[in-house]
């Protein structure tokens, strides 16, 4: 911990009781995880609470977490199931449930180490991942009568496949950038029991309606991605939200 943590955390918390607290991190070794510490430090307060669903888990990480007594008791106790729990985004998921908010000071107030025997690489992909769909259903897709899943390749397929029956419904269209997925027209469900298997139309994202799921990795396309977004005038939070 830098100096200052405690006092500037315990600030922030006062100001907002029923929430989780954290700051900004510097990474050792320098250069660990650059996007996943960038996105850490530098998204909005806002997107605080907007981007809990993506892969990189709670929007302010478990090391940096402040929060009072009392809301840790009424969020309940950390599931101690050991090795291969990810304890901090079922924690994390609870907080939201019971209405909690999430905010960062920000300030550099803690060195976040990087070694390779962490607990979290015991963690697997597919624990988090279900974690994430059922909690984006839950949260999100339950209140739409309708979306579009922005990304017509492997993400975007995997996601509508592991949607429930009902949600997948919703599923209006899937949009993309690629000429070669948008040309082929749409996307059958082969897995399906249903008869006529479902097709799903792909379209050009400007060809397409909101609101939006996107998968497409944030910060991997040269700002591409997020030109695009912002060409449409969306709104994240209420026309559309990250998942990957």
């Amino acid at each position: 911990m830098l100096p200052q943590r405690v006092r500037l955390q315990y600030e922030a918390s006062v100001l907002h009781p029923d929430s989780l607290i954290g700051c900004g991190v510097r990474r050792i070794p320098e250069g660990s995880t650059e996007r996943y510490t960038r996105w850490i430090n530098t998204i909005t307060q806002d997107q605080l609470t907007t981007q809990v669903y993506t892969s990189h888990g709670p929007t302010v990480v478990m090391p940096t977490w402040f929060c009072s007594r009392n809301w840790f008791q009424r969020v309940g106790p950390f599931d101690e199931g050991g090795k291969g729990v990810p304890e901090d985004l079922l924690f994390f998921y609870q907080s939201l449930r019971r209405g909690g908010g999430v905010a960062r000071v920000d300030h550099c107030l803690l060195v976040y180490r990087y070694h390779e025997k962490a607990a979290t690489h015991s963690v697997l992909e597919e624990t988090i991942w279900n974690l994430r769909v059922d909690f984006l259903q839950e949260r999100v897709l339950s209140q739409w009568e309708s979306f579009t899943i922005w990304n017509a390749g492997k993400q975007g397929r995997k996601l509508y496949r592991c949607l429930s029956p009902a949600n997948q419904r919703k599923v209006k269209a899937f949009c993309d950038v690629d000429e070669n997925k948008i040309q082929k027209g749409f996307y059958t469900y082969e897995e399906s029991k249903e008869r006529p298997k479902p097709k799903i139309p792909v379209l050009h994202y400007k060809e397409a309606s909101s609101p939006f799921i996107i998968c497409v990795k944030l910060d991997m396309t040269g700002g591409v991605l997020e030109e695009n977004l912002n060409s449409l005038q969306l709104r994240e939070g209420a026309d559309y939200f990250h998942f990957n």
